[in-house]
């Protein structure tokens, strides 16, 4: 496996395009569009949340009732979510328009959108970007750079990335973007993310090994505590590498899984790094469970605990934040057999060992928390199962940052 410049434009005949149609933005673009040459298999998670925007649902009809898809369109700025029947109905129109300029049937097209809730999308402009972007679809890494940036609203950087990995003796290449910054958090996904490959698979294949990806990368991730309306992920396949098709799990599929998971990791983790008002990506790493679920209760417990996320902000190794988290999380072990470390580029460092402070420096502890990247290490000393969370620090400009949202 071989990572790669690029994100959604890497894999064969993929291309894509931007588009400032003023959706809620000015002087920026806030349309993207993502086209195949050929018609792909598709597949999709989508939010828990009772509460599903439009583009939610009608991606859903798509992936689960159609048999290829072939274009997605994504507007940022206005959400299309709690819009009624017309929300839906300009869902449709969307993927009409689409349809009649790439010359697709308007089922092969996914829509999604990102933003102010409650709003309804001007589709006179969503129309009109559709009609921009279209003549402008190209292959090249640029383009694809391009659409990632359109579908920013919070993030502060686009997220994108490929890899390559050789699959029936093909090169096949797999690439995707995303956004996500505020309202993250499990389950699935909280965010927006586009992945394309030129795999040659099955459909059913392709959403087993979406679905049971997303369980270890963005169903990991938390923000805030607050599960969006319009979480989607999909993931599109076009077989242009012309690999032997794959229809069960063996060799190839455990290659293109590996592959898949090494783009959704470094998604999930580029959102995480990137929280509204972030200064440091906090990574939370469980070792010695007893089984995988007491690993992810407790990594996730950590993750989202405010009080520990504010102490990474300060830069503080206030351990008993974490021991705490991991004792109100539901799942059992014995905190007095605990060890915990903190890691990043300064260094590693021991804090408690079997529930105990270790008498370690606060001055190298202070060194290693002040690194953009920071991991806390907890051994609950049970077995042999592991999980990592991934989040973020909590800063006084998250609360700046929504409380002036829609102004």
């Amino acid at each position: 496996m071989k990572s790669i410049t690029g994100g959604v434009t890497a894999a064969k005949g993929f291309l894509a395009a931007a588009a400032a149609a003023e959706i809620k933005y000015k002087g920026r673009t806030d349309m993207a569009m993502i086209y195949s040459e050929a018609p792909c298999v598709a597949a999709g998670t989508f939010t828990t949340n009772v509460v599903k925007a439009a583009p939610v649902k009608w991606d859903q009809d798509v992936v689960y009732s159609h048999a290829h898809a072939q274009a997605v369109i994504c507007n940022s700025g206005i959400a299309n979510a709690c819009t009624g029947a017309e929300g839906y109905g300009y869902c449709k129109e969307t993927a009409d328009a689409a349809a009649e300029i790439l010359g697709i049937s308007p089922d092969s097209v996914l829509v999604a959108s990102t933003g102010v809730i409650g709003m309804q999308v001007p589709i006179d402009r969503i129309k009109n970007g559709v009609k921009m972007m279209a003549p402008v679809l190209s292959g090249t890494l640029e383009a694809g750079t391009e659409a990632a940036k359109a579908i920013m609203t919070t993030d502060t950087v686009k997220k994108e990335v490929a890899v390559q990995v050789e699959i029936g003796g093909r090169t096949v290449t797999v690439g995707g973007m995303c956004k996500g910054s505020g309202m993250i958090h499990p389950n699935m996904c909280t965010m927006l993310g586009f992945v394309t490959t030129d795999v040659n698979i099955s459909k059913e294949m392709l959403q087993e090994a979406l679905s049971e990806d997303v369980k270890d990368t963005y169903n990991m991730v938390s923000v805030d505590g607050d599960t969006s309306t319009n979480d989607t992920v999909l993931l599109l396949a076009n077989g242009m590498a012309g690999n032997p098709e794959i229809t069960e799990k063996n060799e190839d599929f455990e290659a293109f899984r590996k592959a898949l998971n090494f783009v959704n990791t470094t998604l999930a983790k580029k959102i995480a790094g990137d929280g509204e008002g972030a200064t440091a990506l906090f990574e939370v790493k469980v070792i010695g469970a007893e089984s995988k679920e007491q690993a992810v209760t407790l990594s996730k417990s950590v993750v989202t605990s405010s009080l520990t996320k504010a102490a990474i902000y300060g830069h503080d190794a206030n351990w008993g934040r974490i021991l705490c988290a991991m004792g109100y999380s539901g799942a059992q072990f014995d905190p007095e057999k605990v060890d915990l470390y903190f890691e990043s580029r300064a260094g590693k460092i021991k804090i408690i060992e079997n529930g105990v402070s270790t008498g370690y420096s606060e001055e190298e502890a202070t060194k290693i928390l002040s690194e953009d990247e920071v991991t806390a290490i907890a051994d609950v000393k049970m077995g042999d199962c592991s999980a990592t969370a991934w989040g973020c620090d909590l800063t006084y400009d998250y609360v700046k940052i929504n409380a002036d949202y829609r102004s």
